[in-house]
């Protein structure tokens, strides 16, 4: 098969090394990609929110199956159009993806079929919103209900800085359309985790446990990142615990979009908080994480394309995939200053001194190249991957490769893992 992966950061990277080792793959495209996954790759000059160019590219490259990557084109529709043009698509449609679109379709739907997550409201006038949190108190949780780039949470310790956020999104426009209507939410206490699955519409398969690291910051600090580092799997969630999550809230959400006429395929991401009473939603994403896709995709034992083309094909009610025991580890490296401004065009020296250890494997996402010569071009420019017997040792071994690296403009954090590591 020929096949195209829409999208240029660590997730696509990741993807992109797993499906390059697919026997069924006979040549991978990816639009736009960058530096590192030209090493897998023939790159196309396409952006993955360019969903004519997208569907142009996958008819002159004979493309048979595409795996679309971001949130915003599946938002877009990408997978619709491309399934009208008679070619294969990963991902759900535009009426699935509003899973992720809007966080206030999401919570609506989590309140009408009784999937667990924090009570709240949504706004789209300010003063109702700031009047709202004062008569809840804080901690509370501040949200854009549309796309923002993982950026458009507020988790205010204070009720004025609930309200400040509230108003900085309705009023100001802080995130543009995305902002225009907010979900103010009780803020739950307890320990983050992500939970995957590939969903064909009706069946679906888990994938193992991972945790991000949101915040920019050692100890979770700082305003919250894309994720600055993630490891799978996550010791929070044990087997009891991950059999709850299965029954309830993967397994209620499948169901309940198919009963919406929303059918899901593709990637159903669970960001959940593990507190007291249990798992409970802070948000669903409609494709792989990133970085969580990163670890998964170096843990993975068995062949990704297959169960990709089952999940389309609506085949995975008897499919198994096979894992490696040991975990795995990425710490991102990001441009200093993110996510705040940040400066382009540095360049990223000691990649090739790595060596040829197949169970570190440093990922691009915001590089492009010039001559030999690799640039960093966006917010989260690398994701430094290691698997190791433990999770101390992955550790260990992924800042190894960190700190061989030569980039002086970026930077990291120094603590990822630091959870599991104490346990």
């Amino acid at each position: 098969m020929n096949i195209l992966v829409v999208g240029g950061g660590g997730r696509e990277h990741a993807l992109c090394w797993k499906l390059a080792a697919s026997p069924l793959c006979v040549k991978l495209y990816c639009a736009p990609g960058n530096a590192g996954i030209a090493q897998e790759a023939i790159c196309l000059d396409v952006g993955a929110e360019d969903i004519g160019g997208i569907v142009a590219a996958a008819q002159a490259n004979a493309i048979d199956f595409v795996v679309v990557g971001p949130e915003a084109p599946l938002c877009a529709g990408l997978v619709d159009r491309l399934e009208a043009a008679g070619i294969a698509a990963f991902g759900p449609t535009a009426d699935a993806a509003i899973l992720e679109g809007s966080k206030a379709f999401m919570k609506d739907l989590c309140a009408r079929y009784g999937i667990p997550t924090a009570a709240y409201r949504r706004f789209t006038d300010a003063a109702e919103a700031q009047a709202w949190i004062a008569e809840r108190g804080a901690p509370i949780v501040v949200k854009a209900s549309g796309l923002a780039a993982g950026k458009g949470v507020i988790v205010a310790r204070s009720v004025a800085e609930a309200q400040a956020a509230a108003g900085a999104m309705l009023d100001e426009g802080a995130f543009g359309a995305a902002g225009a209507e907010i979900v103010v939410e009780d803020c739950l206490e307890g320990e983050e985790a992500s939970i995957l699955a590939l969903v064909d519409g009706e069946n679906f398969v888990l994938l193992p446990s991972a945790q991000d690291h949101k915040a920019v910051g050692e100890g979770d600090t700082g305003p919250n990142t894309g994720g600055m580092g993630a490891y799978s799997p996550a010791p929070v969630v044990t087997e009891p615990l991950a059999e709850r999550i299965r029954d309830e809230i993967v397994a209620p959400t499948v169901a309940a979009m198919a009963a919406e006429g929303r059918p899901f395929k593709g990637v159903l991401y669970a960001g959940l908080m593990i507190g007291p009473d249990g798992p409970k939603v802070l948000e669903f994403n409609t494709r792989f994480g990133d970085p969580e896709c990163q670890p998964l995709m170096l843990r993975l034992m068995s062949d990704l394309l297959p169960a990709l083309i089952a999940a389309r094909d609506g085949e995975l009610r008897d499919f198994d995939l096979r894992w490696y025991d040991e975990p795995a580890l990425t710490v991102v490296l990001a441009a200093n200053g993110y996510p705040g401004a940040y400066e382009k065009g540095s360049e990223i020296r000691g990649l090739d001194k790595l060596g040829d250890d197949p169970d570190t494997v440093v990922f691009h996402a915001g590089t492009a190249a010039e001559s030999d010569r690799v640039l960093a071009t966006g917010g989260r420019v690398l994701g430094v991957t290691a698997m190791a017997p433990t999770i101390a040792d992955a550790q260990k071994k992924a800042y190894a490769a960190v700190d061989a690296i030569d980039w002086p403009e970026g930077f990291c954090r120094r603590d990822i893992g630091w959870r599991a590591v104490g346990r």
